[in-house]
């Protein structure tokens, strides 16, 4: 008898559950939605750049009005419509999402998994970004004299301790207003853990929050449908503002980069779909390109978050009893992108003063930027905070920041794009080797019909 109580339980979780996963199915045409934001992309860029060339002064009409004006408001609208989203739904995907992995694929497999592959791509990112860097010597000949001194003021880093201290909350609701996205998480996966305790109680609870769920991702759509207006206009007021003197000033700095970021996304990230997942590399990028505009413009993993987890979920076809756990947790501890600039720019900077920081420097540069970015919030510029703390780890003076600082902008658009492929990645590999991929999604073919999978009789 008990055996029955509890086949018809675990049938109940997973109808609810498949529910929830056929919330998106055919409501967005997500090829034309991708077009559209690229669409999106290079107009706006192109009219920045433009701008840019007349050097309208800051009292003109147009630039005024319009750009300084109606670009921005929409542009930073749109950013904080998508900050919006990312506590709500973090919280509620990983409730249920925790609620089911604790009673079928296993939580703390599927988790150790998760932040050993993520810490593993970070270390691999960061030592890809020394090499090379070494390789090329961005920072030999570099003027300094020909630079402007610009302040940097880099805030107080947290010690180890303070960190892991730090992820454990004392007031979930305090967590929650603040964003601190790895006490959200805990508090997410505690609550998850203690529904399946809860027998009818929790039944009903985690029904609850997988109808938030299915309202937070219709939200999701909302704003994906006016995503290309956003993009349009924020990469028409930044390139409007930056300027390719800038980028031609630091042009070795900036190319270096560049190249291992497109190096660590296409060798690593490849390597993993195609050794790991089984999968076509090429056809995972493809799959991913919405994310991939949406962090360009953004600079942001946590306000990439929605899109990421939709992506993953309905195009690439990772389950969502994973991809609730890997994206949101993914968005906080994943900085591939970041370790990347941070590598360059250790080498860069100590180039440019003339100091060898030797084979101990770039041991502890590695361990620093590995461990640095389990605490990095998914925002945009943070990667220059926590260089700070690198750049003090190794003796290197901390002002060397505010040499690279004057194209950080475009690259932090770069590096968000190569982290989000990292979530996106890292769920492919784990929801593969927990039989938790729908390959018929990856491959582009039409979802199973809704009355294919409604509950069961329970006779």
């Amino acid at each position: 008898m008990t055996g029955c109580v509890q086949s018809v339980v675990s049938v109940k979780r997973i109808s609810i559950w498949s529910r929830c996963e056929r919330t998106l199915g055919g409501q967005v045409d997500t090829g034309k939605l991708t077009r559209n934001i690229l669409i999106g992309m290079i107009a706006g860029g192109a009219l920045g750049v433009m701008l840019h060339m007349l050097a309208l002064p800051e009292e003109n009409v147009f630039r005024a009005v319009v750009v300084d004006g109606l670009f921005d408001i929409v542009g930073k609208v749109f950013i904080v419509s998508l900050k919006l989203l990312v506590v709500p739904l973090v919280f509620v995907s990983l409730v249920c999402g925790a609620s089911n992995l604790s009673t079928s694929a296993g939580m703390g497999r599927i988790a150790s998994k998760t932040i050993g592959l993520y810490l593993v791509t970070t270390a691999i990112a960061i030592s890809l970004a020394l090499s090379v860097a070494v390789l090329v010597s961005p920072g030999e000949g570099f003027d300094m004299g020909a630079e402007e001194t610009v302040e940097f003021v880099p805030k107080a880093q947290p010690s180890l301790k303070d960190t892991i201290l730090n992820i454990f909350p004392s007031n979930p609701f305090k967590a929650m207003v603040e964003a601190n996205m790895l006490q959200v998480i805990v508090f997410a996966l505690l609550v998850g853990v203690a529904l399946t305790r809860c027998g009818q109680a929790g039944e009903r609870t985690q029904k609850m929050f997988m109808d938030w769920n299915e309202v937070i991702m219709q939200m999701v759509i909302m704003l994906m449908k006016v995503a290309p207006y956003g993009v349009f206009c924020l990469l028409a007021v930044l390139f409007s503002k930056l300027g390719w003197e800038k980028i031609a000033h630091l042009g070795y700095y900036f190319v270096t980069v560049t190249v291992v970021l497109v190096l660590h996304l296409m060798l690593t990230y490849g390597l993993l779909i195609r050794l790991l997942a089984g999968l076509s590399p090429v056809q995972f990028i493809q799959r991913m390109l919405p994310v991939l505009a949406y962090a360009f413009s953004t600079s942001s993993s946590n306000a990439t978050m929605p899109v990421t987890l939709e992506t993953v979920r309905d195009r690439v076809g990772v389950k969502n009893e994973v991809a609730s756990f890997t994206v949101p947790l993914g968005a906080t501890i994943n900085m591939d992108g970041t370790a990347i600039m941070q590598g360059v720019a250790t080498v860069f900077i100590a180039q440019v003063y003339g100091i060898d920081i030797g084979m101990t420097g770039y041991l502890m540069v590695v361990l620093a930027a590995t461990l640095a970015s389990i605490g990095t919030a998914g925002v945009p510029g943070v990667g220059t905070i926590t260089l700070a703390l690198i750049l003090e780890q190794v003796g290197l003076p901390v002002e060397g920041i505010a040499l690279i600082l004057g194209v950080d902008r475009l690259l932090d658009m770069m590096r968000t794009a190569v982290n989000v492929t990292g979530d996106g990645t890292v769920s492919t590999v784990v929801a593969r080797s927990e039989g938790q991929f729908d390959r018929s999604i990856f491959d582009g073919e039409s979802r199973q019909a809704p009355s294919a999978r409604e509950e069961p009789s329970a006779v």
